[in-house]
């Protein structure tokens, strides 16, 4: 995205634009989580949440 956009770095925004395209198909909910309804994307939501973006 950060090339796409003529930037030669990578910035918190360009990670956080397309976070979810990358990381949905990596996370595997357990049955519980399914049962209580989470997506990925909430587990997503919550890890860019707790991470501090410097």
């Amino acid at each position: 995205m950060a090339f796409l956009r003529g930037k030669d770095y990578v910035s918190p925004v360009d990670i956080a634009y397309i976070i979810k395209e990358i990381m949905r198909h990596r996370i595997i909910l357990s049955y519980e989580a399914e049962a209580e309804g989470v997506t990925s994307d909430q587990v997503i939501d919550k890890i860019v949440q707790a991470v501090a973006i410097p």
